[in-house]
């Protein structure tokens, strides 16, 4: 049902014509005053028409524009075979018959041994042609897992499918099909010149209802709904249900602007909240999965984490920006460059970094084996760096591949609200610490302090201080003396908990 989400442009007469002011008009006496009245009356019908064009009002009806769409979006049908032996023996009788329990295990007993019963489970999504040879567009989550596919065309025909490729970290399948003659495909339309307030029409095969078209509005663009490392959805207010996923969102100029892939619902229908995948990142994405049969996204190889406003002060940055860098893995472009934990990447390639969450997408729409530019923030000071961009496949692929004495006991110290003491083996083995972790260990946190109020917790190991590396507690005790000098209200620590690096600003306790 389309959302009257029109606002009037201003009062007007019950037969449409617009009225200037609440109150009537002077009638002008001179002949002048009556070509400046008509003059005045122009401008303001003008301004009215010239705000109307901007506004691009709904039309009267979508039906022209539905109709020439509809032809290239498809239902996606997926069978999977799967074992029925959680659901406990088949019996002939209805669910919650009295007689279900009292024959199951008669039946039991007459199931060969070492089987058990399998079922067909069907479901249903949508997709839409990309190609008039026969390219299909649709969810991964449609299509996984699937023992068969069935794309079926808006006149019914049924054609089995083929998958080409996928792209799980934004949700994206794409699906090969033989048509006899050439089929209807879509127009790809631009989804970073979609404004919110634009009207959208969402058409797909919700319940099973095939070829079901619904109008909204998009009601916000660039959403981060923790789905994915690349979230950047557009947020819609069409009708999106169960079915709908893997259908086309298009603009008034019947141009796909996205992919509707997930909504939130508390009763599992419509709430009038849907996210579509924007085009400008699934057709790179498609384009690649059609080319080499996967994604071939840039790799820097960072582990990053956002700058809080702590965090900023810690670092010396005017404002919370960028995004810092926690850890840098082994022979990546990252290390290659000079890229070191405790940088801020502030921008990459040309392109500002404004928050965490924008790098990872930056990075990954970066050709692989470019050479671009870094600029970090490294203690107080701005850093230009070259970085040659890795292909993230291959490094998953390599990652995916890898597979005494108790010595003198520790002296602590206490500082920041914790007990710290040199790394021991008796130590180590306490805590489990790996042979590689080199720092500070904390062996006790007080439950009112400020490294209890930041979640710190004994077996922690402080790497650094103030991004100078530390060796023993009397090195973490004199950084944070040298910071509180400087009046600053807090210390960026970076620390270790088990193979994770982390970087924390801990309040300075006055006293």
């Amino acid at each position: 049902m389309m959302r009257d989400s029109c606002r009037a442009l201003g009062p007007a007469h019950t037969d449409g014509r617009p009225i200037a002011a609440a109150h009537a008009p002077v009638r002008p006496r001179t002949l002048k005053g009556l070509v400046l009245y008509f003059g005045a009356f122009a401008l303001l019908v003008s301004s009215f028409t010239s705000t109307a064009t901007q506004a691009r009002a709904a039309p009267g009806s979508f039906a022209d524009l539905a109709e020439k769409l509809v032809p290239a979006v498809v239902n996606i049908s997926t069978t999977q075979t799967v074992s029925a032996g959680e659901t406990g023996p088949q019996t002939p009788f209805p669910p919650g018959s009295p007689f279900e329990e009292f024959f199951k295990d008669f039946f039991e007993r007459q199931r060969p041994e070492g089987r058990r019963p399998l079922r067909r489970a069907t479901s249903l999504g949508s997709g839409f042609i990309i190609d008039p040879e026969g390219i299909v567009v649709t969810n991964n989550h449609v299509i996984d897992e699937a023992d068969e596919i069935t794309v079926i065309l808006q006149d019914g025909t049924r054609l089995p499918a083929e998958v080409v490729g996928r792209d799980v970290k934004i949700d994206i399948a794409v699906l090969k099909i033989e048509p006899k003659e050439p089929l209807t495909a879509i127009v790809w339309g631009d989804s970073e010149a979609a404004r919110v307030g634009d009207w959208v029409l969402a058409i797909g095969n919700p319940f099973g209802l095939g070829g079901t078209v619904t109008a909204g509005i998009i009601s916000a663009r660039k959403r981060d709904i923790n789905a994915g490392p690349y979230d950047a959805f557009i947020q819609t207010d069409a009708a999106i249900n169960r079915g709908n996923s893997g259908g086309p969102l298009f603009n008034m100029n019947g141009e796909v602007i996205g992919i509707n892939t997930a909504i939130i619902s508390p009763s599992g229908g419509s709430a009038g909240i849907g996210f579509a995948v924007p085009t400008t990142l699934a057709k790179r994405s498609i384009d690649q999965i059609r080319k080499f049969g996967h994604t071939r996204r840039g790799w820097l190889g960072v582990n990053i984490q956002k700058v809080t406003d702590e965090l900023a002060e810690g670092l010396g940055l005017d404002k919370p920006k960028g995004a810092l860098v926690a850890g840098v893995r082994e022979n990546s472009p990252a290390e290659a460059a000079g890229i070191q934990p405790g940088d801020v990447i502030v921008s990459f390639d040309g392109k500002d970094v404004p928050e965490m969450r924008a790098l990872p997408l930056i990075v990954a729409e970066t050709e692989v084996g470019a050479k671009v530019k870094v600029e970090v923030w490294r203690k107080g000071q701005l850093r230009t760096l070259e970085v040659t961009i890795g292909e993230l496949e291959e490094a998953e692929k390599v990652a995916a591949a890898s597979g005494g004495s108790l010595g003198k006991p520790a002296r602590d110290v206490v500082t920041l609200g914790m007990k710290l003491a040199e790394i021991t083996p008796a130590l180590r083995e306490r805590f489990e610490l790996s042979d590689e972790a080199e720092g500070v260990v904390v062996t006790a946190v007080d439950e009112e302090g400020a490294a209890a109020e930041k979640g710190l917790r004994p077996g922690d190991v402080i790497v650094e201080v103030a991004q100078e590396e530390v060796a023993t507690p009397a090195d973490v005790v004199a950084k944070v003396e040298e910071v509180e000098k400087s009046n600053r209200k807090s210390v960026l620590l970076l620390v270790r908990r088990g193979t994770d690096l982390r970087f924390v600003a801990v309040r300075i306790e006055a006293g």
